[in-house]
């Protein structure tokens, strides 16, 4: 799956980067792992499809772009991301309840 000219792995990933996983209209958020440095549309698809394990961001490099806005492509760092409840730039919103898989991918 491409967005813009970002490459956002997964399992069914569509243009917003939503996956087979998480398909709702503001599931729109593609993360960066730390591990690999590539976009997957969630933890889920990483472990379907990654050949390695997940490793958490630490929180020294939360000011790294590493968050995709699957409507409008604008690139968020984490820092960003965890202050914000929809887009800088096309103001979609966001999925409130992903705050409980932020353990899953940031060192919180």
């Amino acid at each position: 799956m491409v967005s813009s000219n970002k490459i956002v792995k997964g399992v069914q990933v569509d243009p917003y980067t939503r996956c087979r996983h998480y398909h709702s209209d503001i599931d729109i958020i593609a993360i960066k792992f730390y591990c690999c440095k590539e976009y997957y549309a969630c933890y889920y698809c990483h472990k379907e499809k990654a050949d390695h394990r997940e490793e958490k961001w630490p929180q020294k490099l939360w000011n790294e772009r590493a968050i995709l806005c699957g409507n409008c492509d604008k690139e968020l760092t984490i820092h960003e991301y965890l202050e914000l409840s929809q887009c800088p730039q096309c103001l979609h919103r966001f999925n409130e309840k992903c705050s409980i898989h932020y353990p899953l991918y940031f060192d919180i």
